[in-house]
């Protein structure tokens, strides 16, 4: 993988596909129980925001919420309960089951293995349905992705309306796309910052000696002190070390196909009955002036719900970690959409 990433060319700045730390402690839970141990097939560590009183609530319409590179679900337990929060107390009220997924090669998942090749946006994808079918869900009426976690909600509403999960597979009414380039991103005019971070990421030992050495080692190579920071915030303790929290080496080629893979055609002709809510934050570096009068030019498939559409909105005050530099904003952009489903 060191050889894959050295023939790409230099990539924007990390803190345009990378995920913000939690200070948080995770309360993921598996999708696994022990009363499904004897399936082959491995399902996504997730949470559920608020949790479900008792066991899982059918009729309440779900979100799936999704992070993005080297991070977690936890990143977005605070806007998920701000969100179900909001939807419980508007009119007419509505409650909400926000799922927040671990994706492949992440968290708790990474933890729990089982996820082959290949790594990349179509396999994450699916992997959001093989959780729907193995917990007999109904499908999620709406998918929030940031970064790179906006493609994965890409590919899964492209995936389900083109029949890939089956005839019962339903698109979500609502597909929301925070901060995420929906086409190839371009490497021209970058330092190649965050290749320089997954290259140093794949020199360190396996087992970490603590945080603390973590930290002043990637201080001395030269990063940044919140960057080396952020980066020592994904260990966790293994016994008398630390190590990652993420599968490294599947996380790299996820982000490979995260900057290869184009949604221009998605957003072009989205699935019938199903809005793509773009939310490009205004002080994100991630977004070349083609790429925004692109997003512009798309046009509008009607006012009529059963028709799909495409509708961008700035988030003001706001870098890519959308959901820590103006949450409140973001719930004010998100919160109506799905008022209206």
């Amino acid at each position: 993988m060191a050889r894959s990433l050295g023939n790409k060319r230099p990539l924007r700045l990390l803190t345009r596909f990378l995920d913000s730390p939690s200070r948080h402690r995770s309360l993921l839970t598996s999708s696994s129980s022990s009363s499904s141990s004897a399936r082959s097939l491995q399902t996504l560590a997730y949470e559920e925001v608020p949790p479900p009183p008792s066991g899982d609530d059918p009729a309440a319409p779900t979100a799936f919420v999704l992070h993005g590179l080297l991070g977690s679900g936890r990143n977005w337990r605070s806007f998920s309960r701000s969100l179900a929060s909001t939807l419980s107390a508007a009119s007419p009220p509505s409650d909400w089951r926000m799922v927040l997924v671990d994706l492949r090669n992440h968290g708790r998942s990474a933890e729990q293995g089982g996820f082959g090749p290949p790594h990349d946006m179509f396999s994450a994808a699916k992997d959001l349905a093989d959780l729907v079918k193995s917990r007999g869900w109904a499908w999620p009426d709406a998918v929030i992705g940031h970064s790179m976690g906006g493609k994965v909600a890409l590919q899964f509403a492209q995936s389900c309306a083109r029949g890939d999960y089956g005839e019962s597979a339903a698109c979500p009414r609502l597909l929301g796309v925070l901060d995420s380039v929906p086409g190839e991103v371009k490497p021209d005019n970058s330092d190649g910052e965050v290749e320089k971070v997954l290259e140093t990421l794949q020199s360190l030992p396996s087992k970490i000696p603590s945080r603390k050495w973590l930290v002043n080692h990637v201080l001395e190579l030269g990063f940044s002190k919140s960057l080396a920071e952020w980066i020592g915030s994904n260990l966790k303790k293994s016994g008398d070390h630390e190590t990652w929290a993420f599968n490294l080496e599947g996380a790299i080629q996820m982000f490979d196909s995260y900057r290869e893979t184009s949604y221009w055609s998605l957003l072009e002709e989205p699935p019938t009955a199903t809005e793509i809510a773009i939310v490009r934050a205004e002080k994100s570096d991630r977004w070349d002036p083609d790429v925004i009068q692109r997003l512009e030019r798309l046009p509008s498939l009607g006012r009529d719900r059963s028709e799909g559409k495409v509708s961008v909105h700035v988030l003001p005050n706001s870098g890519h970690w959308v959901h820590v530099d103006n949450p409140k904003g973001l719930l004010e952009i998100v919160a109506p959409k799905f008022m209206s489903i």
